[in-house]
Formats: structure tokens, sequence, C-alpha cells
């Protein structure tokens, strides 16, 4: 049996419900694993067993073979085996198992080697081996024959004629004896074996050296006798070896976790070699004798390292036995005691600081057993999360239309363009759904309703599905079926006989304002629902074809009475009628269209190419990584920017002195006012001016040379930077592409919190990106929303209850209203609720720290949307009517669902 994490794997077996339900229903359906043989209720069990036994987790448990999943790991066992069994000597396999079953030994290896040295230089009757010749062993002779040669050549004739009485190695199966003492009584040297040679050496190497005679000499000898020792004799080692033997025990034996629990042979395998499953009696009291030793043997040690529990007397006039003192003086006696005291409360002192140190937490840890210290409280961190919304779910009035409605809406927007439909956001598709107004007409709902019809004409179906079913379901019940609505079966399929037959041919054209559509569904409903996969049907048909009689709606109910239910039996027209159907009937048409359009082949090509889209992007973040890590290194090697130097100007050749002297030379020539002192000052002047000239050109070509490589390191550090920058931009849009190509194959949540309630952000999915092409930002639904934890959730849950008071803890830390039972629904609509969440979050736990990771990760998204979408300035949801009514003053056409198109519909 395959090992997982060092533990034997158990299949699962069937439940007490499953097999009650073998009598009373034989006939139930059930999820049959074929390579393990377990039965599943559900198909949800039957595919996470089905997921474990695919992890690359497994070990095999002859050959130690890890990473590999179960049917695997399962094969290997199986090749392992077959090639084992076929290997290792037949004549042994009986006699080993027989060795080995009940031997009380702790480890393996200690039960290989005492058999192998048991049985290493002992040989059985029927068994091969090998001395100079390939021999096969016809008559053991025990020490008793080793001094008498004629017995043995008595013997020679009759070929194995000795009686059972004579049959050696009759002490074997007796480990508890050592190899040493047991040889010591019985010699394996003493022992004689007449082998029947069956063929030749076969060694190639002494070939050349051996005579045509003696070849021909081994070749007659074939068939023939040969009395042998064992120090002649020796095993394949193919056959026999501890490497061999080990596979071998361990495939045939097993042993319980308990204590000094002996080895078992596999019952299995016991019936087939007739090898006793019962244990001996005389075997049973050794059994509990060793268990029983094991188990003092470990009290012992345990009480050995704490030490035996302190003694406390109970009553006050009881007094601690005395201390047994030497005869000293009574001073000595005195100081004894003392010293003995402060001993004894040394040791209590040790014991009791010992007892209340605990083992460091390592973190993350299990969420529910941490708790707020105050050190969290001063960092921020808040004691009671805020409490989600549940008034403000859309439709979440009646049960499991919410999430019907959350479903069809991510399963529109993920796959608009397999649909040709363009993204829209949860709040527009709300108001849809809530339209109710004949003119003007809601064109979301025409394009919803008719890329849907698109789809499924290409999801294979039955001609006129839903009136057999009808039919059907009429006779089951007799002929007379309860009447829905006012309306029999056969009225209603009478009904609907004349209307959407050529549904599929429709041509629903954007131009026309998909004019036709609901003809159109009402044809495609009828070829693809049953009542058992789409159970609202006949209710909805009638609601779409039939209008509430006026004596119905116009009746006063009596006070005190039940309403009496609406009949609707007066004939209308589709288009009229569907403009009055509730929105969680529109949601369940929506909802069973989705459901099958999820099968059609365009879907399906488009998930195909999301998942190339997905290793192509894998491929390429790795490459801007590498391109973002050499560009990081190559900035590290550049020059340090040189600093500019307040000496390096006037430090050449005594240039400050020339600009010092020159007014005073001016000054002095003018004071001599002579003519030839004049000029030669003046000439004297025009050498120190085109000196200074000289010096200043000098100067600016030595500062150009210093600073061109500046310039340089300047310039490429820029373009560094640039790239860097880029490698950002391009890794942000990765990971934006990447959850957008993600949500087209499966929706994954966000995180769970310590209580288990799962977080989803369904924005940036599919077909709706969340940033637009001018690098806006962009919502789908702006808000985040918290569901409650699943059965299986709620199952560690109560385990948990058992230990500690939950519920209080579930009371304080998330609020009475706070608390959200099974798969319950609640949203955050704020961006201050947001942040409250996100600070009540511990980053210490297993389950919120990659949760408060993720929501930090994406907060500039997950903010911008819900700002986006409070700065809409929408209906409060906990005041929006069901019924969206044309009110004086109110210009529906100017309402954000009205004015939406759809910028992928296909032309044809």
């Amino acid at each position: 049996m395959p090992f997982c994490r060092r533990k034997r794997v158990v299949l699962t077996e069937p439940s007490k419900d499953l097999l009650a339900s073998l009598k009373s229903n034989p006939k139930r359906e059930v999820f049959f694993l074929k390579q393990t043989g377990e039965i599943f209720e559900n198909y949800e069990a039957y595919a996470a067993r089905m997921s474990f036994y695919r992890l690359k987790q497994f070990q095999c448990e002859v050959t130690g073979k890890s990473g590999l999943d179960y049917f695997q790991a399962i094969e290997s066992e199986r090749l392992e085996a077959r090639t084992l069994h076929s290997r290792f000597s037949p004549i042994l396999k009986p006699v080993v198992l027989r060795a080995v079953q009940w031997q009380v030994m702790g480890r393996l290896d200690h039960l290989v080697e005492a058999v192998y040295d048991r049985y290493k230089d002992r040989y059985f009757k029927g068994e091969n081996g090998f001395t100079r010749f390939h021999a096969s062993v016809e008559t053991v002779y025990p020490p008793k024959y080793f001094e008498n040669v004629e017995a043995r050549d008595s013997q020679k004739e009759t070929r194995g004629a000795m009686t059972e009485s004579d049959n050696p190695h009759h002490h074997l199966s007796d480990l508890k004896i050592s190899a040493k003492e047991y040889n010591a009584m019985d010699p394996p040297d003493k022992y004689y074996y007449w082998v029947t040679i069956l063929e030749p050496e076969r060694d190639k190497g002494h070939d050349k050296t051996r005579s045509s005679q003696e070849k021909t000499q081994e070749v007659d000898a074939v068939g023939s006798l040969m009395e042998v020792t064992c120090h002649l004799m020796s095993r394949d080692r193919l056959s026999f070896s501890k490497s061999i033997l080990r596979r071998f025990i361990r495939d045939c034996v097993d042993r319980d976790a308990a204590l000094a629990s002996p080895w078992l042979v596999k019952p299995a395998i016991a019936k087939r070699y007739s090898v006793s499953s019962e244990m001996p009696e005389n075997q049973r009291i050794v059994v509990e004798e060793a268990k029983r030793g094991e188990s003092d043997k470990r009290k012992k040690a345990w009480e050995d390292k704490d030490g035996p529990p302190n003694k406390k007397f109970k009553k006050s006039d009881e007094k601690a036995p005395s201390i047994t003192l030497p005869i000293v003086s009574k001073k000595e006696r005195e100081m004894l005691e003392k010293a003995e005291k402060q001993r004894l409360a040394k040791e209590e002192a040790e014991r009791i600081a010992a007892a209340k140190k605990k083992k460091p937490t390592r973190y993350p840890a299990e969420d529910l057993d941490l708790t707020m210290t105050d050190k969290d409280k001063k960092a921020g961190m808040k004691i009671q999360k805020p409490i989600p919304s549940r008034t403000a779910l859309p439709f979440n009035d009646f049960p499991g239309t919410f999430e019907s409605f959350l479903m069809t809406w991510n399963f529109l927007v993920v796959y608009g363009q397999p649909l040709h439909l363009s993204p829209f956001t949860l709040d527009e598709f709300e108001g849809a759904m809530r339209h109710s107004v004949e003119d003007p007409p809601c064109g979301l709902l025409a394009e919803i309703h008719s890329t849907l019809i698109y789809n499924l004409r290409t999801v294979p179906f039955n001609r006129h599905n839903l009136v057999l079913s009808m039919l059907r379901q009429q006779e089951q019940d007799g002929g007379e079926s309860p009447a829905v609505l006012g309306n029999s079966i056969p009225t209603l399929n009478e009904a609907m006989a004349d209307i959407g037959n050529n549904w599929e041919r429709v041509p629903l054209r954007p131009s026309e304002d998909r004019a036709g559509w609901e003809d159109a569904l009402i044809g495609c409903l009828k070829d693809h629902a049953t009542l058992q996969s789409f159970p609202q049907v006949r209710e909805i048909m009638t609601k779409l074809l039939f209008a509430p009689t006026e004596n119905a709606e116009g009746d006063a109910q009596v006070e005190g009475q039940s309403p009496v239910p609406l009949a609707w039996t007066t004939p209308s027209t589709v288009a009229e009628r569907y403009i009055h159907l509730p929105p969680a009937d529109r949601i369940a048409i929506i909802a069973f269209m989705t459901n099958l359009a999820i099968s059609s082949k365009a879907v399906h090509a488009h998930m195909e190419s999301c998942e190339e889209q997905l290793t192509a992007l894998r491929k390429e973040k790795i490459e801007v990584n590498r391109a973002k890590k050499a560009f990081t290194e190559e900035m590290s090697h550049l020059p340090s920017e040189p600093k500019a130097e307040a000496s390096a100007s006037v430090s050449a050749a005594g240039t400050p002195a020339l600009e010092d002297d020159a007014p005073m030379a001016d000054a002095s020539g003018s004071e001599m006012g002579g003519s030839e002192a004049g000029s030669e000052v003046a000439s004297v002047s025009t050498k120190k001016k085109g000196g200074k000239n000289l010096q200043k050109v000098i100067q600016s070509q030595a500062k150009q040379r210093k600073q061109a490589p500046a310039k340089e390191t300047k310039s490429e550090q820029k373009r560094l930077e640039d790239e860097l920058s880029k490698a950002e931009r391009r890794l942000e849009g990765i990971e934006r592409d990447f959850r957008r190509l993600l949500g087209n194959v499966r929706v994954k949540i966000m995180g769970k919190d310590r209580f288990y309630n799962r977080v989803w952000w369904f924005d940036g999915l599919g077909s709706a990106s969340a940033m637009g092409t001018a690098g806006s930002w962009q919502y789908g639904t702006g808000r985040l929303f918290i569901q409650g934890p699943s059965e299986v959730d709620m199952d560690m849950l109560r385990v948990r209850q058992q230990e500690e008071d939950l519920d209080a803890r579930r009371k304080e830390e998330e609020g009475e209203d706070g608390i959200l039972g099974p798969d319950e629904w609640a949203v955050y609509t704020e961006v201050e609720e947001v942040e409250e969440y996100m600070n009540w979050l511990s980053i210490k736990g297993i389950r919120e720290n990659p949760l408060k990771s993720a929501l930090t990760k994406w907060w500039p998204h997950i903010s911008a949307g819900l700002k986006k979408r409070q700065g809409a300035k929408l209906v409060p949801e906990a005041r929006r009517s069901s019924r969206v009514k044309k009110e004086q003053g109110n210009d529906i056409t100017k309402e954000p669902y009205m004015l939406w198109t759809n910028k992928k519909a296909a032309t044809t």
C-alpha cells in the first residue's frame, strides 16, 4: 500500500447511510472509483478523493520511490512485487514467512538480519544453488549423518526416501535464539547435501585454462549426484540477499502501530503458503510480556527524566517524613534541615517555572490559536471587524437568487469575448433585471438573451424536449397532473406549440434592436429545458404565455384570510408579458442558459486559448524579471556621480593673481602719465590679458573633459532607470492580464479569515479589465463580498467549539450581527469599511496573512473601484424598489443600464 507523508493510505469505507440504502434502495446511483474499489455518495466526494490521488506526494512501499501519484505508486508496487516474487526462491518463501510470523522486533532491519544469518548457510530440498555446477538439492542430511558415511550412501539409490521426522532445520522458526547460539547447537557446516547437477559452470573466464577433456567430463556429469557441504555451495544473489530478503519481508508482513506489536504475515499470503494466522498461547504470553516490559521501560525513563510528583499532605496535623540525620549537635542539625528545605524549595520553583514555560510560537500559526495583544492594539489592529451589509446585496430576499444573479453576471462578463458581449457593471445588470417599462425597451436585456440564444444554437438539443418532459410527468401522475397558476399541462403545451419553432434560424440583428428575441427564447427553452433540469420552467412559461385574470387581480382579500393566488389564464404574447416577469424568474432563465452555454464549443475554445496565453505570460514574466535583475546589476556597477569642487576653477598657474593684479596695473599706469611709461604699461597689460584668456580656454577645456564622463554616467543611469520603470509597469500589466485570463478558467477567492469566511473580489476578470485603454480605473462590482464558511469549514469550527467557547469569541471579534452562517453572503461597499477590515486581519495567521497580502497587492484597484462606484451616486440598495417605474421628472433613458451599448455585437 503506498505511503503519503510517511503514513499508509487507508481506503475510504462506505458510509452507514450508503450501506443502509443497499437494502432499502439497491438501485441508488453512486460514484465508483474503479482503481481502488471505493464508493462515494456524491460527485464532490468522488472528485476530492480523485484529486487527492492525483497529487505527486505518494511513495512506493516496495522500492521507496517518492514523488508519485497514487496510481503510479500502486503500479510500481505491483511491478516490483511481481519481479521480486519471481526471483525469490519459492522453497524459502514458506520457511521465511513461518519464521517471521509473530516475531516482536522494533525495526524491520533487525528482523531481516536475524533471518539472513539463520538461513545463509542452510539449504532445503528442491532448492537450486551453485557449486562448480548449477545444481538442485536432492537430499539434506543433518549432523547425525556427518560421521556415518554408510548411512548416507544407503540412501543414494532411493534418492530422498528420508522420513518427515528426519527433516532438518526444525528449530529455525525460533528467532529468539541468536544465530551464534543456534549454530553452536546445530552447526550448519556438519550438514551434507546431495545435489543433482543441472548444468556445468558457465564461467567464460576459465574456458581457456580448461582442457577439452575437463569440459567433456563436466558435460557428462550433468544429471549425476554430488555430495557437498555448505562451504561449497552458494545461492544466486538475485534470488537471496539482504536487500531481496528485506523487500520480500516488507511486501509480505505488516504490523500495528501499538507498542511492541508483533510482525504479522498478511492474511492472503498466509493462506497461500499455509502459515498459521492464529497466535499460539505461548507466543501470546511472550507478546504481552514484551508490551508490558516496553511500557514499564518508557514509564521509568519518563520518571527518571521529570522526577516523581511531590506528595502534598492534605491534613494539617500530618507532618512530612523527617530526615534521618546522624547524631550531631543541635546547631548542626538545624543547619542541615535548613539546607534541605532550601534545596526542596529550589527544586519546586524550578519545576513550576518549567511547567509555566511555553515553547515559542512559530508564525504564521493557526489563526484561532492567536490572541490580540496590547502591542497589536497599539499598532492599529482592530478588535472587532466592521459588520458587512446583507441588505446591500441585490435580490437577497429570496434564497439562492443573489447567488444565481452574481454567477450569471460573472459568466456574461468573463466570457464576453466568445459571447460577443461588451462588459457591464453589476449595478447595470441589476437595473436591467428590474426594468419593467415597455417603452423604451432595455437594450441590455435584449443583448444578453440574444447572445445566449446564438450560443445555445451550437449546443446539442432535442426537439420539443420540454413538451415530452411534461407529458412524461403527466403519465407518472396518473394522467391528471396538478395545475400550476391555473393552467394544466395540455393547456400550456397548446399555448406554446406554435411559438419559437424556428428559433435556431431566426436572425436577431443588432440593427433591428434584436427584434423577435422573446419568441426565440421560448423556442430555446422548449428544446433545451426539462422539468428535471429546470424545475421552475413550467411556472415561468405560464407567466410568459398568459396574463393574470382581471377577477383574480381585482378581488379584495378578506381580513384574516390568506391571499388568494393569481390565476394566469388569459392568453397573451411573450413580448408583452416578459416586462412583467419578476426579477427572480428572469435570473433563473439566464442562469439556466449560462449553465448550458458552458459546454459550448466557443466557450471551450476560449478557455483553451486563455490557457495558452497564461503559459506565454508566465514565460514573459520570467524574461522581464531577468531583464530587471540585469538592469539593477548594471546600475550597481556605475561609478558614483563626481562632485563639483570649488577649488577646481581657481587652481591653474596663478590665474587668481592675474585677475587681482589687473586693476592695480591700470591704476598705476594712469598715475604715471608719461607716454613711454603708458605704452610700456599698456603692452604689459595686453600680455596679461592674453594670458588670462588663454588660461580661461584651458580651464574650460579641462572642465569639459572632466564633465564628459559625468554626463555619460548620468545619461546611462537615466536610461537604466527608464528601463527599470518600463519593466515594473510591464510586470504590473502582466499581473492584471494574468488575473483577467485566469478568471476565464476558474475564479479564485482572495483568501479566508480566521473564522473561515471567504473573501471575493470579482473585478478585473475575463473581458472586463481593471484598467481602461487610457489608463483609467474601471470596475465591475465595485464591492468586496464576504461569504460564510463552507460545510467542511463549519465542521472544523465545530471541532474547535468543543475545545473552547468559540461562539463568545466570534461575537466579540465579529459582532453578533456580523456572524455569517454557512455559505451566507454579505458585502462591503465603502472604502473605510474595507480598510477597517484589513486592519482587523492579522499577519500572524496562516489564513489571514495571505488574505491580507492579496488585498494589499490589489488595493489600488479595489479602492479605485469602490470610490468610482460611490461617485456614481447610485440609489442605495436598501431603498431601491423592486420595480423601475417611469415617474414624473425621472428620465429612465439616462439610467446607466439604459445608456449601455454592445460594441462587440456581431453584425450577422
